[in-house]
């Protein structure tokens, strides 16, 4: 019975010579060089320039207009702080007086940190690391596809994985999940070598990779290991005893590069320590199994203590959320070419040996989506869009090495079914590319003109592989697969542009034109146009970016604590998860409270030694006071605001040290101990008027050239303390 799996002794024979062959062992650091931009000598010529091309529109597109990047405030202020204070930076603490954690380990501040450190703090110096570890991705994909699948397939990957546009606008901010993807794509390669090689070295670093995965964005790093076993143990060249004993060691450095963080932090008694934030009792471990682990699938944490709170981020949980009009456009282009080519890859590769290469590389691949787009569709909790980049390279490598595979079963297999499949996951992909940018009809030439590339290189693509095919006209199906490709980038390629010519959201980053639904993306994605200053308004609403990391603390400009996020405001909702935004107050212990600029020269003014210049309420309020003042500013509930961080006992305690002479309480007195310290602070503080720092209160109220952002009331909320107020 004919198959169209090729015999063992022809994947294993070499590949054909294109070149002449290399210069003897130990040609020097010249020749080393010189094979870095030129490639191997048996690659066709073309492979190591088109990849600096891609490296380079990557580079460009991470990179452009650095300017208008403003990050995520609250991972910005942590880094900030950080650069203040080692300890604040081991721990990953908000301020560098280190009184609350972030709600994530500290190894994506780390990278950002050690950049500002050695640079000074600034745009580009925080986003180096991103655009180096988003070009660098790109770069480890196309070579792991291509040892597997040839180059052209490492091309498309590449490609694909470049003008993804979530990934796009994602590494275009300061948020952990570039650095994520980069380590697990590290881990995947190591796990690849050593399933070739059945060597043990290989798997032990895979699962350091992911240890260190894990200490950027703890349990979202464990999606691919499911995959990562089961391709280990199916198809490692070594025998099943010792893939067995292989796996038990290579999970032994998986635990250890994992925990050692959490272990030394919960060990380190909690006063000489920040606070863990996102925890419920203080600990790292707590964080880990709820308000990062399980509250984020299940939609109840027990920090956050809500259900299904995030669903407004990227839509409804289910099936079909990849595809909704907040998130096709970001992440679901390639989708159905992707679930086609895997299903078809496998079925061709379905008799080859055990330790087939390719159809290991497939099942990595397919499982790496699978795993991930269940993951985020089915998620109950919080859920930003731009968590699916995580997904990208999965969808891409499957796009790269099953087109190829497609390609070839298409021209030369003897089985009359496979004349169809490719062009149906053309068509296929090629009509939904359509439909999304339909969606997006009106929002501007980019999209239109997509949108008619797509329709005409998608039917060029489509009858020139089957008139082709039938005719046995090799040159037009070449022409048409190149159609093909065009046809399935043009529209990822449009949102992409998008992504890196205009403002995005630091808190909840999307690319291309609002669809009506979504709660990010600056000029993409669901938001409206956001500045690159973060300053707030008078209204107390601020840009969603927060302080521009590129501007050092001056205080000249104003933040609010009474606001909340863009999307929160749209929703009616308080986000609770990642970080971001400038937003915040409530609870009893800072939320309605405007925090102007003239409030904050008048608290460096009085701090009068304190370590910290203000207590408020969240962690969106005190990161804004932070970047602007460079002073720590405790956050005393937290991301949400629910938190146990301060207690009455602790500020009394800080109080009486002089650590802390000033707090924003609100006018509402919030709920069991936020309710405690806000009274406690109002029957024994000192309340501030408005009048003793706002440059604006006595103003006339009719003045239309005022650009105060202080309110014109008397009672501010803050109040002062002092030793001698604590009984």
């Amino acid at each position: 019975m004919t198959t169209l799996a090729p015999p063992p002794t022809r994947d294993s024979a070499p590949a054909p010579r294109h070149r002449a062959e290399p210069p003897p062992s130990g040609g020097g650091l010249a020749a080393r060089a010189k094979r870095l931009f030129t490639g191997a000598p048996e690659d066709p010529s073309w492979t190591r320039p088109t990849l600096w091309g891609i490296l380079l529109l990557a580079t460009a597109l991470y990179a452009w207009n650095l300017s208008s990047i403003t990050g995520n405030t609250f991972y910005n202020a942590a880094v900030y702080s950080g650069t203040k204070s080692w300890k604040a930076f081991f721990f990953g603490a908000l301020d560098s007086g280190s009184f609350i954690t972030v709600d994530k380990p500290p190894f994506a501040l780390w990278v950002m940190g050690l950049s500002a450190r050695v640079f000074g703090y600034g745009t580009w110096q925080l986003m180096l690391p991103m655009v180096a570890v988003g070009t660098g991705s790109v770069a480890l994909l196309f070579r792991m596809v291509k040892r597997d699948f040839g180059p052209v397939a490492a091309t498309i990957a590449a490609l694909a994985l470049t003008l993804t546009p979530i990934t796009v606008a994602i590494t275009r901010d300061t948020n952990p999940d570039p650095i994520l993807v980069f380590l697990m794509l590290l881990g995947a390669a190591a796990l690849m070598k050593s399933v070739r090689t059945g060597r043990l070295m290989p798997l032990v670093w895979s699962g350091v990779a992911i240890g260190f995965a894990f200490n950027t964005k703890m349990m979202q790093a464990y999606v691919v290991l499911p995959v990562f076993f089961l391709v280990y143990l199916w198809a490692a060249d070594a025998s099943l005893g010792r893939r067995i004993r292989n796996l038990a060691v290579g999970t032994v450095a998986l635990i250890v590069s994992s925990a050692w963080w959490m272990v030394v932090v919960d060990l380190i008694p909690a006063s000489s320590r920040p606070y863990i934030g996102g925890s419920t009792d203080n600990t790292v471990w707590d964080l880990v199994i709820g308000y990062n682990g399980f509250g984020r699938i299940f939609g109840a944490s027990s920090s956050v203590g809500s259900q299904g709170n995030g669903a407004s981020f990227g839509g409804e949980a289910g099936l079909y959320r990849m595809f909704n009009e907040i998130m096709g456009g970001q992440i679901s282009w390639l989708i159905p070419f992707a679930l086609i080519a895997l299903v078809a890859g496998l079925v061709l590769r379905g008799r080859a040996p055990r330790t087939d290469a390719k159809r290991a590389a497939l099942m990595l691949w397919g499982g790496w989506f699978v795993l991930h787009y269940l993951t985020f569709a089915l998620a109950e909790g919080t859920f930003h869009p731009y968590y699916v980049t995580a997904m990208a390279p999965g969808i891409a490598a499957l796009a790269g090495a099953g087109g190829v595979m497609l390609y070839r079963a298409f021209r030369e297999g003897s089985a009359a079914k496979w004349a169809w499949v490719l062009p149906v996951a053309v068509a296929a992909s090629s009509v939904w590319a359509v439909v999304l940018l339909q969606r997006v009809s009106g929002s501007g030439t980019l999209y239109t003109v997509a949108e008619i590339v797509v329709a005409v290189a998608g039917t060029i693509a489509v009858l020139g592989l089957l008139v082709g095919r039938f005719t046995k006209r090799h040159r037009l199906m070449g022409i048409a697969a190149l159609a093909a490709v065009v046809a399935l980038l043009a529209g990822p390629a449009a949102y992409s542009v998008s992504a890196a010519t205009s403002s995005t959201n630091g808190t909840n980053p999307t690319a291309g034109p609002s669809t009506g639904g979504g709660m990010g993306g600056g000029m993409g994605g669901g938001g409206a146009p956001q500045g690159s200053g973060g300053t707030s308004s008078s209204s107390g609403t601020s840009n969603s970016g927060g302080q521009s990391m590129g501007t050092p603390p001056s205080g000249n400009s104003s933040s609010s604590s009474g606001s909340s996020s863009e999307a929160a405001a749209e929703s009616g909702t308080r986000p609770s998860g990642d970080g971001g935004g400038t937003g915040g107050g409530g609870g009893g212990m800072g939320g309605g409270t405007q925090v102007s600029s003239d409030m904050i020269t008048y608290l460096k003014k009085h701090q009068d030694g304190a370590t910290w210049l203000l207590a408020v309420a969240t962690d969106q309020t005190a990161s804004s006071i932070i970047l602007e003042s460079g002073q720590p500013v405790i956050s005393m509930g937290g991301w949400s605001g629910s938190d146990n961080a301060m207690t009455l006992a602790k500020l009394k305690s800080l109080v009486k040290a002089g650590k802390l002479h000033y707090i924003i309480v609100s006018s509402d007195s919030g709920q069991g101990t936020n309710s405690e310290i806000a009274t406690w602070v109002k029957a024994n503080g000192t309340a501030v008027d408005s009048s003793e720092y706002s440059t604006s209160s006595t103003s006339s109220s009719s003045s239309s050239t005022s650009t105060s952002t202080s309110t014109t009331s008397t009672s501010s909320g803050l109040y002062r303390l002092d030793a001698s107020d604590v009984s």
